[in-house]
């Protein structure tokens, strides 16, 4: 997650990190570990080639949205994060069903076809989505994405964050997925901690807010692109917002049903 500005730190940090120890996989920016029966549709994407051997040369998180569609941030795939043109990476994968990354559980999938949103603006953030068509069929369930007027979005419910993204805001990475609790906030709430500025502005047409006023639970850099989830129900993607966990600075998030017409023109069911 988290500013664009951030993004190429948080990438550096990926392939300097050591593995994080079980210890801390317990405690993620107010996280817990999530159980992967009940998160099939959480996925990594990786590149041993850019991110190096540690934790399957995860650098972004994805959703599975079909049984051969992922839908991930723009920004995952940008030369801020990936340090060149996704064209480039030439073992990028989709782990699919690794809970685990220093293991060898699930899927690693080749990628078919990559569309990066090309209205994606990385001084606003808006337009933060690209659609990822897999090589071959996955068996795992995918999830279910909340339409434009599903209650889902309402201000005040509880949604739950999944990653392996930094879990203190200092590049401590975690192994396992992790989850965290946060509410969906009001549009006015989003709109007055990010008015516009160089981390980026609040566009409720097509973004979400979510996180606790006092701070505390947050999604971090490695978790972009990842669910947010409300009632089983995908509602917003990982996308940005100020540092991790700030009182103040919500995070900010692609809504999921600006998703639908990508998908269904660019996935692949």
């Amino acid at each position: 997650m988290r500013p664009t500005v951030r993004a190429a730190l948080g990438a550096l940090a990926l392939i300097l990190a050591v593995p994080a120890s079980a210890a801390a996989d317990e405690s993620v920016v107010g996280g817990k570990p999530a159980r992967p029966s009940q998160s099939p549709w959480a996925v990594a994407l990786t590149s041993h080639q850019r991110f190096g051997n540690q934790r399957s040369g995860q650098f972004c998180g994805g959703v599975l949205v079909g049984h051969a569609t992922v839908v991930t941030a723009a920004h995952c795939l940008g030369r801020e994060v990936l340090g060149l043109p996704w064209q480039e990476v030439r073992d990028l994968r989709v782990v699919v069903g690794r809970n685990n990354l220093t293991g060898k559980g699930g899927h690693e999938v080749k990628v078919a076809k990559v569309w990066v949103n090309p209205r994606y603006n990385s001084w606003t953030n808006e337009g933060d989505m690209a659609v990822i068509t897999l090589e071959k069929r996955v068996p795992n369930r995918p999830i279910r994405i909340a339409g434009p007027d599903d209650d889902a979005y309402l201000p005040g419910r509880a949604a739950t964050v999944y990653g392996w993204g930094d879990m203190t805001g200092d590049g401590s990475y975690a192994s396992r997925l992790r989850s965290a609790r946060v509410n969906v906030l009001r549009d006015s709430v989003c709109a007055r901690a990010y008015p516009g500025s160089a981390d980026g502005m609040y566009k409720a047409a097509s973004m979400l807010c979510a996180g606790e006023p006092k701070g505390g639970r947050d999604a971090c850099q490695g978790d972009s692109g990842g669910p947010l989830v409300v009632h089983g129900r995908l509602v917003g993607l990982v996308s940005w917002g100020t540092g991790c966990g700030r009182p103040g600075s919500p995070g900010v998030y692609t809504r999921a049903s600006a998703l639908l017409p990508a998908i269904l023109e660019h996935g692949a069911g």
